[in-house]
């Protein structure tokens, strides 16, 4: 005897796969739980003649061979069930908790009708309309109408095929939505009479309890529902007295809350989103006071301000004129900035690139900006959430908000310093991140076994050094590409939030070595002696050691003309990152007291690591530096990626524009490709991809040269090639064999547009 089951307070996802179920194995009967949910009961009566379940009553004691269990992993109390029953479950909640021996067919989707669909579209089975609308209710009671955060692609999907099955939406809305019971609305308010609000890391959480009308019997989770459409807590827990025990209901609509957490300290499950529990042994004040205690090991922080924010912030004063501010919004993309009052550092307002441009078509740029700003006072601190900022940005309309230190009583200070800002674009990035892989669980401990023991101690030391004077720090670009694909990193040059050059000197001053600075370019280079090493590094092998480490304060870039050397201006992490050119090179590591392992993706570089390909930063980039061009092949084949096929269309396109880099920047990339461990494929490539036909018509890549190129490590490591050579590096050797083969004319030609020295 085959039987399909389901959990006690039934809903339509889990009558609806009882249903489906039964489809799949026609011998099995399903049996309905002795407590299912009020909409689903006046479902059942309107069309029970058309539907094959049994009510609990109705079952008649037989031996049960085997169980289908869906929608939960605990087996109800039905007669005829054995220890050696085989047990198969289907269910959407992925928290296991099934024995040993079951069969298990778990899927972190929506519902578990959507898994059941998905084998009934397989299997080419029909459903009827009534069939297909309560698999449909399924799904839309479970997914709030494919509206809750745990909806998946498969949920709509599998709504759509029963759409297609015959699915009456008329029927989905008459039950979605019963009205409550009046003994229903009572304990509604009576639950909203005792509701207490509580911030547990930085979301709001509703705890609502109360005493049942006397004889209450309906479902409790619908009130819960309503409670919680009304009034939008992150988390709600409903705490309801009955006569013989306290029921607890349980819903959370945020990853940061997980309620089956909670409920499961009570005896009960269900999954992070909603869960719920019968409490035998606690009073309801009982169960009030053990749900406080256990509530903060089931919410973790939400996202803070600091994860998001940029340190370090550009400002305007209230006598900048419309012109002057429009010229810095086209020099570096900003779409707004705060006006300060120089004399006294107070907040005045924020000016935006819509009302700059509002006023130059009006003919304004001679106006002062106080005129067009939006005045007031919105800060947020590097502790408040995101929930917060979106908040303020609602509200205010800003669409950026400076940030202020964590002590709340600068925020009414009108002197207060401006630590960065927040933008509009910062709080979607964090908000919609979808297909985006995980990175490694710990990036401190990475960084630990990449390094050398003694490189690892003094970036310990730096990182101490840079939490004492709040200054943001970073392995940025290339090194972090390299430590999260696995390879060893090269060196350990670090980029500062405020001035490299204080950081240095306080380094030095603690540590010994020698500074060499450059005040105008905000960089500095620690010279590490044998001493810094043994203060820093003792007792730790000094082997393989970087002489010295380049500190760089965080820059932007602005490109005046096409091809045109970038001009350079301080600026943010964010905006550092942002001129690189790649999104696998815009990764960074912080590195700066308690953050130090904190990874910043910004654009997306660890989904294009994981996926292997070379995406170019922004549409302009090659035409801003044409020689990204050859840099983005020579990537490509070192780490044996792809080129992203959009990125592919803007080289070709901007291939023109490299006839505008002068001959010592395309030289210099070719003496780079030439120095890879492999350059065979990036020479060929550069000729597939039209780049040596670009650099001049008769500069050809051939057969003879790759055969030349393979000889070359040989060669090399001839004594007599090296007395011959007279130590050239290999690039010379490859340089002259690529141009030997053509004509005379074809590689002057070259050597003068390269402009090649005497050696290369």
């Amino acid at each position: 005897m085959l039987l399909i089951l389901t959990h006690e307070n039934a809903d339509f996802d889990a009558v609806a796969s009882q249903l489906a179920a039964h489809k799949l194995y026609p011998e099995g009967t399903p049996v309905l739980s002795r407590r299912i949910n009020r909409n689903v009961y006046q479902f059942l009566t309107l069309y029970w003649d058309a539907l094959p379940f049994v009510r609990a009553e109705d079952w008649q004691r037989r031996r049960v061979d085997r169980v289908i269990l869906v929608d939960t992993q605990a087996p109800p109390g039905v007669r005829g069930l054995r220890r050696d029953t085989a047990i198969q479950v289907i269910d959407h909640h992925t928290q296991a908790e099934s024995s040993q021996g079951w069969t298990r067919h778990i899927e972190p989707v929506g519902a578990t009708v959507t898994l059941l669909a998905e084998m009934l579209e397989q299997a080419g089975l029909a459903l009827t309309a009534v069939e297909a609308s309560l698999l449909t209710l399924g799904i839309h009671e479970d997914t709030g109408s494919l509206t809750y955060d745990t909806t998946t692609p498969r949920d709509s999907r599998a709504a759509a095929w029963l759409l297609e099955q015959g699915a009456q939406l008329p029927i989905v809305r008459r039950f979605l939505d019963v009205p409550l019971s009046e003994a229903q609305r009572e304990l509604y308010s009576r639950l909203q009479a005792n509701s207490e609000w509580l911030e547990v890391e930085g979301h709001s959480f509703l705890i609502a309890t109360a005493v049942a009308p006397a004889g209450f019997d309906e479902e409790i989770s619908a009130v819960a529902h309503r409670l919680r459409d009304a009034l939008s807590p992150a988390g709600m827990i409903v705490l309801v007295q009955l006569a013989q025990h306290v029921q607890l209901v349980a819903r959370s609509t945020t990853d940061f809350v997980d309620v089956a957490a909670l409920a499961r300290e009570f005896g009960g499950g269900g999954h992070s989103r909603a869960a719920a529990a019968t409490v035998l042994d606690l009073s309801l004040t009982q169960a009030h006071l053990r749900l406080l205690a256990l509530l903060p090991n089931a919410v973790r922080p939400m996202a803070t301000v600091a994860q998001i924010m940029s340190y370090g912030v550009q400002t305007l004063s209230p006598r900048t004129t419309i012109a002057e501010a429009a010229e810095k919004m086209k020099r570096f993309g900003h779409e707004g900035y705060p006006v300060v009052d120089p004399d006294n550092g107070q907040l005045l307002g924020l000016l935006t690139r819509r009302a700059v441009d509002r006023a130059v078509n009006h003919n304004l740029g001679h106006q002062h900006v106080n005129h067009f700003m939006k005045t007031g006072v919105v800060m947020v601190r590097p502790s408040d959430s995101i929930e917060k900022v979106q908040r303020l940005m609602v509200e205010h309309d800003w669409g950026q908000i400076p940030v202020v230190a964590d002590d709340s009583s600068k925020i009414q200070n009108p002197k207060s310093k401006i630590l960065g800002i927040v933008t509009r674009t910062d709080v979607l990035n964090q908000l919609f991140q979808p297909g985006r892989p995980a990175g490694p669980a710990n990036v401190r401990q990475l960084l630990a076994t990449s390094l050398s023991p003694a490189v690892w101690r003094l970036v310990q030391v730096v990182s101490q050094a840079a939490g004492e004077l709040s200054m943001p720090l970073y392995f940025v670009g290339g090194l972090v590409r390299d430590l999260l694909l696995g390879s060893p990193a090269t060196d350990a040059d670090m980029v500062v939030e405020g001035e490299a050059i204080t950081l240095v000197r306080h380094l030095q001053a603690h540590y010994g070595g020698e500074v060499r600075s450059h005040a105008r370019f905000g960089t500095a280079k620690w010279l590490l002696t044998q001493g810094v090493w043994s203060a820093v590094a003792p007792n730790t092998p000094l082997n393989d050691l970087p002489p010295a480490i380049d500190f760089v304060t965080a820059r932007t870039e602005f490109y005046a003309s096409p091809s045109a050397l970038p001009e350079v201006e301080r600026s943010s992490i964010k905006l550092d990152l942002h001129r690189r050119d790649f999104t696998i090179n815009t990764l960074a590591v912080r590195l700066d007291g308690a953050h130090l392992g904190d990874l910043l993706d910004f654009w997306g570089g660890r989904r294009d690591l994981e996926e292997g390909v070379v995406r170019v930063l922004h549409s302009l980039s090659f035409i801003d530096d044409p020689t990204r061009i050859l840099r983005a092949i020579r990537l490509e084949q070192r780490l044996r990626f792809v080129i992203e096929p959009r990125t592919a269309e803007l080289m070709t396109a901007a291939l023109p524009m490299l006839d505008r880099a002068s001959g010592d920047r395309v030289r210099h990339e070719i003496e780079l490709a030439l120095r890879e461990a492999a350059p065979i494929p990036v020479m060929q490539r550069l000729s597939d991809l039209g780049v040596m036909a670009q650099i001049h018509p008769g500069l050809t890549w051939q057969a003879t040269m790759a055969e030349a190129f393979g000889r070359v490590p040989t060669l090399l490591a001839d004594p007599l090639w090296q007395g011959v050579l007279g130590g050239e590096s290999p690039a010379f050797v490859y340089f002259a064999l690529w141009l030997a083969p053509l004509s005379p004319t074809i590689d002057e030609a070259v050597m003068n547009r390269l402009k090649v020295r005497a050696t290369t």
